[in-house]
C-alpha cells in the first residue's frame, strides 16, 4: 500500500474516524481521488455530498481550477456547468454565481462559446427558457431589446422572435 502522509497509507486511512464520518459513496469519491493522486483535501468535506465530489475530483483530473466552484453553495450540476466553461476556455465568472440554476448556467455558457454579448440575458430574472429566447434572437442578429424584458415570458419572447427573423427575412 502506498503512503499518503507520515506513513499513513490508504488502508489505514479508511480506518480513522476521520474517513467514518463520510458516508459510502463520499469515501468512494475521496478514494478514486487518492488512488489518482489528486488533493483531495479540496473536496474531502462533509458540507459536499458524493456527486458535488464527483464533480469537483473529476475537475482536478481535467487541471481545471476547481476553486472556481468547489464551494457547498454549488450543486453537482451547477459544478458540472462552471467546469465545462472552463474546458471550453469561457469566462465563467459571468455565470458561476449561485443564483443561476444550472440551465440558466447553460444559456450562459451556450452564448459565450458562440461569442455572444450575455449580459443582455445573464441575470437570474431571466428563466433558462427566456435567456434561450434572447439567445436565439442574438444568433440570428435581432434586435433582442424588443423583447430582452422581464415582463415577457419565454412564450411571448419565442412569438415576437419569431416574428423578428420573419421581417428579417423578407
Amino acid at each position: 500500500m502506498k503512503k499518503i502522509h507520515n506513513n499513513l497509507t490508504i488502508e489505514n486511512l479508511i480506518k480513522t474516524e476521520w474517513f467514518n464520518q463520510f458516508n459510502e459513496e463520499q469515501q468512494n469519491e475521496i478514494l478514486k481521488g487518492l488512488e489518482k493522486k489528486l488533493n483531495v483535501s479540496i473536496y474531502a468535506n462533509s458540507k459536499f455530498e458524493w456527486r458535488q465530489m464527483e464533480a469537483i475530483r473529476e475537475g482536478l483530473e481535467n487541471n481545471l481550477d476547481v476553486s472556481i466552484y468547489a464551494k457547498p453553495e454549488f450543486d453537482f450540476t451547477q459544478m458540472n456547468e462552471i467546469s465545462w466553461g472552463l474546458e471550453d476556455n469561457v469566462d465563467v465568472s459571468i455565470y458561476a454565481n449561485s443564483d443561476f440554476d444550472f440551465l440558466q448556467m447553460s444559456q450562459i455558457r451556450f452564448g459565450l462559446e458562440n461569442n455572444l454579448d450575455v449580459s443582455i440575458y445573464a441575470k437570474p430574472e431571466f428563466s433558462f427558457m427566456e435567456m434561450e429566447q434572447v439567445r436565439l434572437g442574438l444568433e440570428d442578429n435581432l434586435d433582442v431589446s424588443i423583447y430582452a424584458k422581464p415582463e415577457f415570458d419565454w412564450g411571448q419572447m419565442k412569438e415576437i422572435r419569431k416574428k423578428l427573423e420573419n421581417e428579417q427575412n423578407t
